[in-house]
């Protein structure tokens, strides 16, 4: 199917489908529609059928989409089956963690090296290296990466991020809790810890004031 261009929010839904299909377990229909699907995720039929109808055509009628041919369009879409190499600037125990996650090899992301101020060791736990900030640039260019990862303290992302753009790096997945000024062209997506607390903690908030407004 030709790659169309999306935006960021269906990109955002995407993995959702994605994870939801994966899980599902072996004993499930092989086939399944857009409507199962919005109905499971709580999310707008209509929605969902646009969503897919983007990354694939196997959609038919009253059939729905065969789920392995589904999970493949949109793993294909989003770049899953080619590898995307990585570096991460901040060799704490955040950045660590991300190193250590296998899990990412699934989504296509290779991270191949870390680079701290002042690191501790030479390598992860599992073996991957950990260089001085001072060999950045030569890394980036040699192995001609394009994406960055920042798991270092806000006070230093700025910092961190304009070496990054330096060396040629186009994306960055940014774990500090700050804002980052970057060129247009340059991709920031953002994990912003604190927010996502805060979102739980308010909802939980409503849920008890509900339980005991229900409980008079």
């Amino acid at each position: 199917m030709e790659k169309k261009t999306i935006s960021k929010s269906v990109l955002k839904r995407l993995p959702v489908y994605l994870t939801y299909l994966k899980n599902l377990p072996e004993s499930a229909p092989p086939n399944i529609s857009a409507t199962a699907m919005a109905t499971a995720l709580g999310m707008g039929e209509v929605q969902v059928r646009k969503d897919l109808a983007m990354v694939s055509d196997g959609g038919r009628p009253k059939i729905g989409y065969l789920r392995e041919s589904l999970i493949d369009d949109i793993e294909q879409f989003l770049g899953y089956d080619n590898t995307t190499d990585a570096v991460l600037i901040g060799a704490g125990k955040l950045g660590q963690a991300l190193m250590g996650y296998q899990g990412f090899a699934d989504y296509g992301l290779n991270i191949l090296a870390a680079f701290d101020i002042n690191p501790k060791t030479d390598h992860s736990d599992e073996g991957k290296p950990i260089y001085p900030i001072e060999k950045l640039t030569a890394f980036c260019r040699s192995h001609k990466v394009l994406m960055g990862i920042l798991t270092v303290p806000a006070e230093h992302a700025q910092e961190a991020a304009d070496l990054l753009i330096a060396c040629g790096i186009k994306a960055i997945w940014n774990f500090a809790p700050t804002h980052l000024d970057v060129p247009p062209h340059i991709l920031i997506q953002n994990e912003n810890m604190a927010m996502s607390l805060a979102v739980l903690s308010v909802h939980l908030q409503a849920q008890i004031k509900e339980e005991k407004e229900n409980a008079k």
